[in-house]
């Protein structure tokens, strides 16, 4: 049981459709919160720690969570391991080297799947991460289900416990979205696809501009270089308002007439570069 169970003023009934998350011992305080941040950024909410070698709560936690406070508040602290995992039906030791104990071992993409099909026919599941410094014991491992790891360089593997917190939560949070791209939380801003009729008045504006510079030499190759300039511009996938920039383009290279606009002397000019 844990010792300390925070108030669930929200009614989150979030174990049954997410992974817990569960911290063995974590040394600072600031990497807790610094998890919880993570998971947060992410969607999950159930955290849970056994004993935390700074106690709990513990001030520069709730610091590093940076308002992942729905995490934070309502962290659950256990005695041991086996009591963290105790309403679980499934779970992943996290860990960066090879271990004595014979279990299938999966990286982070496959345990978010697996993960999410035990979630879906209803089994709590969770992912197990160890100390700093050394990681889980080979007997808290022996109590998961598989190992996770993840594809980091064996020369460098060590990772802070934040870090890895993260790799998994975002491989969930992926896994769970089925169109990556509609969940960004905004979009490139390119627009839509101009019109075809505007497309085709750049085109005429452009080469009736390059006509009158005698761009087109010899004559004979101008509709192979029409065709070319055309490609270019189809493959750009111009917006609307890229279009109408480019023609403001051609026009002011032209010296065309612009709008009429007042001078500061109070006169009226349309043309272009004429300010004073």
């Amino acid at each position: 049981m844990p010792r300390k169970l925070m108030p669930d003023p929200e009614g989150l009934a979030h174990e049954t459709r997410q992974p817990a998350i569960i911290l063995c011992e974590p040394q600072l305080g600031e990497n807790v919160g610094a998890a919880a941040r993570a998971m947060a950024n992410f969607g999950l909410h159930d955290l849970r720690l056994v004993n935390p070698l700074q106690g709990w709560p513990h001030p520069k936690a709730r610091a590093a969570a940076s308002g992942a406070l729905r995490v934070i508040d309502n962290v659950r602290v256990f005695d041991s391991l086996a009591a963290a995992i105790g309403d679980l039906a499934f779970t992943y030791a996290t860990t960066a080297r090879q271990r004595e104990v014979p279990k299938p071992v999966v990286g982070p993409r496959a345990a978010a799947g697996r993960l999410r099909s035990l979630l879906t026919a209803g089994s709590r599941a969770g992912v197990i991460f160890g100390r700093e410094r050394i990681g889980l014991t080979n007997d808290e491992v022996s109590l998961a289900d598989e190992i996770l790891t993840l594809p980091v360089d064996p020369q460098f593997a060590s990772l802070n416990v934040a870090q890895a917190v993260l790799i998994v939560a975002y491989e969930w949070r992926i896994g769970e979205l089925a169109d990556e791209a509609a969940s960004l939380p905004f979009a490139s801003g390119a627009g839509e696809p101009a019109p075809r009729e505007e497309l085709v008045r750049l085109f005429e504006q452009l080469e009736g501009a390059l006509d009158a510079v005698n761009f087109f030499r010899p004559l004979e190759k101008r509709p192979h270089l029409v065709q070319s300039i055309r490609a270019m511009l189809h493959k750009a996938g111009l917006s609307e308002q890229e279009v109408r920039t480019l023609r403001g383009v051609v026009a002011a290279l032209e010296r065309r007439p612009t709008r009429p606009r007042r001078l500061p002397d109070g006169s009226i000019t349309t043309e272009r570069g004429k300010f004073e």
